[in-house]
């Protein structure tokens, strides 16, 4: 287990809830997002501000952590590839455990768990998987986004009139030439 910053801006010091049962602080900030805070094709910006509202209480077991996080979004449609800019909103609730109320090793559940290092929690994987589960899976420009021609690439919302002759099924070539030669004008012989 790596040692946490205290001066890393998603790392929150609990030592002022003294592990007295029912103490709680409010702490607001604003946050540089991590790198990679999203899916592929829809995510917060590295860097970009991250607006955190949380409540830190003190429990028997640990410090149970509730707040809320508000960034700006920025992707691609998957259906035309447009560009997509919006917000994202989570909230979010989670007990880090005292280090010496964490489950005994060898029970299986030492991954399933959030502790605290030296009363330092990181909110930082917290953080990232509330916004990852509350973005959609295949984002869309508009509900109803009808995409791109499967023929030319042309997006379909800019030109909803858009369409392509019918293939000739090449099993009917042969009729398609016969009846295209009876409606040309037959040319007059000398």
């Amino acid at each position: 287990m790596t040692s946490l910053d205290p001066r890393a801006p998603l790392v929150l010091d609990t030592r002022e809830l003294g592990r007295r049962p029912g103490s709680q602080r409010e702490v607001t900030r604003q946050v540089e997002a991590p790198p990679e805070l999203g899916i592929e094709v829809l995510h917060v910006p590295e860097g970009s501000p991250v607006e955190i509202d949380l409540r830190l209480e003190a429990v028997m077991e640990g410090v149970l952590v509730t707040g809320t996080a508000t960034a700006a979004l920025e992707g691609e449609c998957v259906r035309c590839l447009e560009a997509i800019d919006d917000d994202v909103e989570v909230t979010f609730q989670e007990l880090y455990l005292y280090d010496d109320h964490a489950p005994a090793d060898g029970d299986g559940q030492e991954d399933e768990v959030n502790r605290l290092e030296d009363d330092l929690l990181d909110l930082e994987p917290l953080l990232r998987d509330a916004v990852v589960l509350a973005l959609p899976f295949q984002p869309l420009c508009e509900d109803d986004c009808p995409g791109l021609c499967t023929e030319c690439g042309a997006r379909l919302a800019d030109d909803p009139d858009h369409a392509h002759e019918a293939p000739i099924d090449p099993r009917w070539a042969g009729l398609a030439a016969l009846t295209q030669d009876q409606h040309e004008p037959e040319q007059q012989q000398d």
